[in-house]
This record gives structure tokens, sequence and C-alpha cells, in this order.
């Protein structure tokens, strides 16, 4: 899903991707396109 406002990880680039499991709106810079989770999401299933 694609969506437009800032991004909720830096604040600073325009979001443009949706997180599937927790719905933040994040940047390129924070979205894993192969899992279509935010950075946070990604590193938290990594551990």
């Amino acid at each position: 899903m694609s969506t437009t406002g800032l991004c909720q990880i830096c604040e600073r680039a325009t979001a443009s991707h949706s997180c599937r499991q927790c719905g933040a709106v994040v940047c390129e810079d924070h979205w894993d396109a192969d899992r279509r989770l935010c950075a946070d999401c990604t590193a938290a299933s990594a551990t």
C-alpha cells in the first residue's frame, strides 16, 4: 500500500510505503520491500 506524509521512523523523508505488520508509514530508506515491513519490524523479527 502506498501512502504519503513523513516517514514515521526518520520524520524527514516522504513516506511512500505502509508496513503490513504495524501500519507505520515509512520512506524508501526504512522499507524492506522483500518482506513488506518497515525497518523497525524487520529488526524485531530478526531477534
